[in-house]
């Protein structure tokens, strides 16, 4: 358990953080580089650090190992550990991270703001809540 809440945490230090930097507004964000990337990054950082907490629960719960990230929130939900609501969040929020990562084809700066600005934070604080939830963890 120990993991689990050092790991959540580091999540709440990181949505601190993040709420420091980001801008209020699409234009302020779009015109600066260095909070596009700082942004960017924390996103990243968030989203990791959720996966972490999952994996975490999954061993520690001896469900069973997913194939891939995708998956772990999956068996999260599967296991009623969050609701079908966050699962679906968390879902895309992985593709946005894995889409920022990679960077396919030119990143829409208006979509990443509007989701870490407007969804993560919630999103975050909801999974969260829903984990802290969890009996004999």
């Amino acid at each position: 358990m120990k993991r689990i809440n050092d790991k959540i945490k580091k999540l709440k230090k990181y949505l601190i953080e993040l709420e420091e930097i980001i801008p209020d507004n699409f234009k302020n964000y779009n015109n600066n580089n260095e909070k596009i990337a700082a942004t960017e990054r924390y996103f990243e950082k968030i989203i990791e650090t959720m996966l972490d907490i999952a994996f975490l629960i999954i061993k520690r719960k001896k469900y069973t190992i997913p194939e891939d990230d995708f998956n772990a929130f999956e068996i999260l939900y599967e296991n009623k550990i969050i609701d079908e609501k966050l699962l679906k969040k968390l879902k895309e929020a992985k593709g946005m991270r894995n889409f920022i990562i990679h960077q396919y084809e030119k990143i829409d700066n208006e979509i990443v703001f509007e989701a870490i600005k407007y969804n993560l934070f919630n999103d975050s604080n909801s999974f969260i809540k829903q984990i802290l939830q969890i009996k004999n963890l």
